[in-house]
């Protein structure tokens, strides 16, 4: 994905930068584009790559939703930790 930042690349392109070969560079794009994080189009025999700046919305909505929670319920904890040494 970072490797999409600088703009819309070929498979070919992104492969090159993998040891692993560019059918499995081209699956994982596709588990990509299926998770809504990077579009593609095909431009003749090329399929050309980019971030899906909607779903990058919606995929840090998710994080900062996952780590409030988390913090939540780490105060909470760590709150109720502390009156129960309190109570001893």
């Amino acid at each position: 994905m970072q490797l999409l930042t600088s703009g819309e690349q070929t498979v070919n392109n992104l492969a090159a930068h993998f040891p692993a070969s560019r059918s499995a560079i081209s699956q994982h794009l596709r588990v990509l584009a299926e998770a809504g994080l990077v579009t593609a189009r095909k431009d003749g025999r090329f399929r050309y790559y980019r971030l899906d700046p909607q779903g990058l919305v919606q995929l840090r909505t998710l994080f900062d939703s996952f780590w409030i929670d988390e913090l939540d319920r780490l105060v909470a904890d760590a709150t109720e930790e502390a009156a129960s040494k309190g109570d001893s």
